[in-house]
């Protein structure tokens, strides 16, 4: 997105457009691995080397409350965000920590039981899967086998 267009989206937003906001949204709207705080500080600093780690996780969380990005869960312990607002899903690995988008017809906020109207107000809604990747898998096959032997070489 360039400069002009985020001004207004910033400014109906009610966000006050700076170069480090900027920098921060554009890191974010062009990642696709769902980065923490932190590694959109250092993917920021290479064009901004003076803006601190702070700045990044305040802008973020201005950005993630006027929903600009938004906040994946189930990501470990350290937060991480979605660049992506449209309505998608997220795959997580419990083993290398990585996140995918997906999207699964039939589950909007319309699909939701009624019981979910009658909690509250829901702004939005995902399914999050959580589990162990392919990659992981396939890793985990490699070194059983050795581990096995291992153990029962002692």
């Amino acid at each position: 997105m360039s400069m002009e267009p985020l001004k207004s989206l910033f400014a109906k937003s009610g966000l006050k457009f700076t170069n480090q906001r900027y920098l921060v949204y554009k890191a974010m709207a062009s990642a696709k691995d769902h980065p923490s705080a932190e590694a959109v500080w250092r993917r920021v600093r290479e064009e901004a080397p003076a803006i601190s780690l702070d700045t990044v996780y305040r802008t973020l969380a201005a950005l993630e409350a006027r929903g600009l990005v938004s906040r994946v869960p189930g990501g470990g312990d350290e937060g991480r965000f979605d660049g992506d607002v449209s309505p998608h899903h997220h795959l997580v690995c419990l083993t290398c920590g990585a996140i995918e988008d997906f999207t699964m017809p039939g589950a909007t906020l319309s699909d939701l039981p009624p019981l979910v109207a009658e909690w509250g107000q829901v702004r939005d809604a995902q399914v999050l899967v959580r589990g162990v990747c392919r990659a992981c898998l396939g890793r985990m096959r490699q070194t059983k086998p050795q581990e096995n032997q291992r153990s029962y070489s002692k």
